[in-house]
């Protein structure tokens, strides 16, 4: 029984029923943060906003928020590597979420997570948490050496 619990609990989850909660921007402000993707520059925030129709009525606003890095490399980890030239966003995507949740079921706890959160996400800036470095060749008195060098310093070494 528990485990044909579990396993409708994780068929919710990753076939999309999952409620995306949000925080919200300010203390005082109405309108809510949903996804800040920094990997992929995405903002996505929501709120109610009285309908134009019928202004009695409110309506949920989604505002979506897309900063696109022009110098960006297909790798951003090779800084020879080609411009960059297509992004693809995708919300379902974005909106993901891949910590495990716990949800109760006739009184018992489980935890549930999406099953499709092994794939390695598409950056297309540096995640500042992250540490990134390049290997490149390196001349040092008439002898090239292959050097590893860092591209976030501020996040590979400690303070």
């Amino acid at each position: 029984m528990k485990s044909s619990l579990l396993l409708c609990v994780a068929l919710a989850v990753s076939s999309g029923f999952v409620f995306v909660a949000g925080y919200p921007r300010n203390p005082t402000d109405q309108e809510y943060v949903l996804v800040n993707n920094k990997c992929q520059c995405v903002t996505v925030t929501s709120k109610f906003v009285p309908s134009k129709e019928n202004p009695d009525e409110e309506i949920l606003e989604r505002n979506i928020r897309i900063v696109v890095p022009l110098k960006a490399r297909e790798n951003i980890s090779d800084p020879m590597s080609p411009l960059r030239t297509t992004f693809v966003y995708r919300m379902t995507e974005l909106c993901k979420k891949c910590d495990p949740v716990d949800v109760e079921l006739n009184g018992e706890i489980y935890q549930a997570q999406q099953s499709n959160c092994n794939e390695p996400e598409t950056c297309y800036t540096y995640n500042r948490d992250k540490c990134y470095t390049s290997t490149f060749p390196l001349l040092y008195h008439g002898e090239t050496t292959n050097v590893q060098a860092v591209l976030t310093p501020a996040s590979c070494y400690a303070d």
